[in-house]
């Protein structure tokens, strides 16, 4: 009984830290000096580091959707259906999440072992000594790239899946490429697109944002380094699952309204 009060306890003041520091992000974020030159080094480094892997996995997931759910529809004649349905699964939801997981866990683990390491070896302080905001160089540039680099890489990811289902379709049924995609299109609205892609910044932020957390306030020496990074994707991808429970809640209350 004692051990699991601990647990809560020390879940809910890592809940209130990690508000606070999100606090601190928006307070810093609107105030000079604007980091634009280390911003745009950071989206490229994030964006560089992921995208063959978000091409990848994109790939991986539209053939593996379209190979294992081609014989149900077969089974009753629907076949025709595959392009809509596979195109709605992956905007919709597939494709956002599994995606938001894999930079997870490439990006919040170097984030943090990152932060981590220049925290264990006293460069942060240093930075404070010499009159730079630390704050502001390392941790807001970073959550502001993966925040403006996710959605890019699941749109990327995205079509790349849908490609990936069109060579099963091309290979299994003989579907040209014009009638696949122009069904794809046809199924997809704007109410699929929109919420998909608006929850994508939340991701990264909530990515950015709890690697950033975990790094920044790395303790236990190098020990705490591996610690940073371990925690860093488990907690984000946990974060990752009850955003998208709530996304997915608000979007059905507003289309259904």
């Amino acid at each position: 009984m004692q051990k699991t009060t601990h647990l809560f306890k020390s879940f809910f003041i890592e809940v209130g830290e990690l508000s606070y520091f999100a606090g601190r992000f928006f307070r810093e974020v609107f105030s000079r000096p604007f980091e634009f030159k280390e911003l745009l080094r950071q989206c490229y480094s994030v964006g560089n580091r992921s995208i063959l892997l978000v091409g990848v996995t994109g790939f991986i997931i539209g053939l593996v959707l379209t190979l294992q759910t081609r014989p149900t529809l077969e089974e009753f004649g629907a076949v025709s259906w595959m392009p809509s349905m596979v195109s709605i699964s992956i905007i919709r939801e597939i494709g956002p999440v599994i995606i938001a997981l894999t930079f997870a866990g490439r990006i919040a683990s170097g984030i943090g072992a990152e932060l981590g390491s220049m925290k264990v070896t006293e460069q942060i302080d240093a930075m404070e000594v010499s009159g730079t905001n630390p704050f502001k160089f390392l941790v807001v540039t970073r959550i502001l790239a993966t925040t403006l680099m996710l959605p890019i890489l699941v749109v990327f990811g995205d079509a790349i899946a849908l490609y990936g289902s069109y060579i099963i379709e091309n290979l299994k049924g003989d579907v040209s490429f014009v009638l696949y995609f122009n069904k794809v299109f046809n199924a997809l609205e704007f109410s699929d697109i929109i919420p998909a892609t608006i929850k994508t910044f939340f991701f990264g932020f909530a990515i950015g944002l709890v690697g950033c957390f975990k790094g920044y306030n790395c303790e236990k020496g190098t020990v705490g380094v591996g610690l940073a990074a371990n925690s860093a994707v488990v907690f984000s991808s946990m974060l990752l699952f009850v955003l998208d429970f709530i996304a997915v809640f608000v979007t059905d209350i507003f289309f259904e309204i």
